[in-house]
């Protein structure tokens, strides 16, 4: 077998072919790791080409050494040694000869950078970079690199609804905003931050022609969020979904009154405590409570009226968002309002004046029956990529990470 078909049946490093191979064992490197070092010489014949512009059978204007990691062969690393031209192009001067194999400016082949780039979707790129005794360093510039390619440029062309949701990034109340197309479930855009300011370089991507055809924006209930989408979408509507209002409604409404009847019941230890325990028991959906805790639900409501109260206007406010006719919405929101504010509960009573300032947008739902569910999945697959790598400390290559996650349907 001739070197040129070794080189061939080994997969080929195209214009080159194997001149020598040599095995040294881990006593004999400097890593303390078995190495496989192949020699490559150019092929006679083969014209070099310029990496700049692309012209061939340019002459050579000189040739260097270097030292190229491969693919570990079995239970070794693999380093090619191979001369690197660079070409005296007539246009671009001196420069690097183009492979197709390996970079420009590339330490590993293009073999071993792809092989990386697959394993870094698994796992992360400290133990990828254990696992092929590369620099972390390097297993990041690769990745980041085929993410890049992966994903390309932000395209924003025919986005017509949008949903918009923050999510912590660190530690003290640092937070990031992620951009989706809730249609195909395509993350559109991310940015450190959750203010107006932070926020608005994505209406500039859209362009005047994408902020005038841009119809609804989903959201919870973020000034902010709101402010900027009414301020450069004239055609938009803003609609607020159940998930965010119910939850808000848990937090001042129900936690409050039933710390509240906890301690109006300080004298009576035995039913304080069982108020006092009852949190998540009364957060939970009726649906999802358990069969052995329905017993306990029914008969602390039934001993309770404030919280009976709370709880039964809560699971009548969720119907709101069944209606598919405006007024109709208008006429169940009136209702509901009206008894929130005869109930004479105060957290109750403040929580029903301050969501009036919101109805507009959560009307907007009959129009719109957006909701923010898929945001809250793709919220939870970020954390798991944030964990999977122990925290980011470049956000760029973190939100191609999560641009990559979620290509659209």
């Amino acid at each position: 077998m001739t070197n040129a078909e070794l080189t061939e049946l080994l997969g080929g490093w195209k214009g080159f072919e194997i001149q020598a191979i040599e095995r040294h064992d881990a006593s004999e490197t400097q890593s303390g790791r078995h190495e496989v070092v192949i020699t490559l010489a150019a092929c006679s014949g083969f014209a070099p080409t310029c990496s700049a512009c692309g012209q061939k059978r340019l002459t050579v204007h000189d040739t260097e050494s270097r030292r190229v990691r491969e693919l570990p062969v079995f239970d070794a690393d693999c380093w090619l040694l191979i001369p690197r031209r660079r070409v005296a192009c007539p246009d671009c001067g001196a420069k690097v000869e183009e492979l197709s194999w390996l970079g420009r400016y590339a330490r590993v082949t293009a073999r071993l950078a792809e092989s990386v780039a697959k394993l870094c979707r698994l796992l992360p790129g400290k133990q990828v970079a254990e696992y092929y005794h590369l620099a972390r360093s390097t297993v990041k510039a690769i990745d980041k690199a085929a993410l890049e390619r992966d994903v390309g440029p932000i395209d924003l062309t025919g986005v017509t609804e949008i949903a918009i949701d923050e999510f912590s990034i660190q530690k003290g109340h640092r937070y990031a905003t992620v951009f989706i197309e809730p249609a195909t479930r395509r993350v559109l855009w991310l940015c450190r931050g959750k203010s107006r300011k932070d926020v608005r370089p994505f209406f500039e991507l859209l362009g005047k022609d994408g902020r005038n055809n841009l119809q609804a924006a989903v959201m919870d209930m973020n000034a902010a969020f709101d402010e900027e989408v009414r301020a450069q979408c004239p055609n938009a509507e803003v609609v607020y979904d159940l998930f965010h209002v119910v939850a808000k409604y848990g937090r001042e409404v129900i936690d409050r009154v039933r710390v509240d009847e906890a301690n109006r019941l300080k004298h009576d230890p035995s039913a304080r405590k069982v108020v006092k325990s009852a949190r998540w028991l009364l957060l939970r959906n009726r649906a999802n409570v358990k069969p052995k805790d329905r017993l306990r639900l029914k008969e602390l409501l039934g001993a309770n009226q404030a919280l009976s109260t709370v709880y039964i206007l809560r699971d009548d406010l969720k119907h709101l968002w069944d209606y598919r006719y405006r007024g109709a919405a208008h006429r169940f929101w009136k209702e509901w309002h009206s008894r929130a504010i005869e109930s004479s509960i105060v957290p109750l009573k403040t929580f029903a004046e301050k969501l009036s300032k919101y109805l507009p947008g959560i009307l907007s739902h009959c129009r719109f029956p957006l909701h923010t569910s898929v945001l809250e999945g793709i919220n939870n697959k970020i954390k798991v990529i944030k964990r999977m790598a122990y925290g980011f400390h470049d956000d760029e290559y973190f939100f191609l990470k999560i641009r990559h996650a979620f290509p659209g349907n």
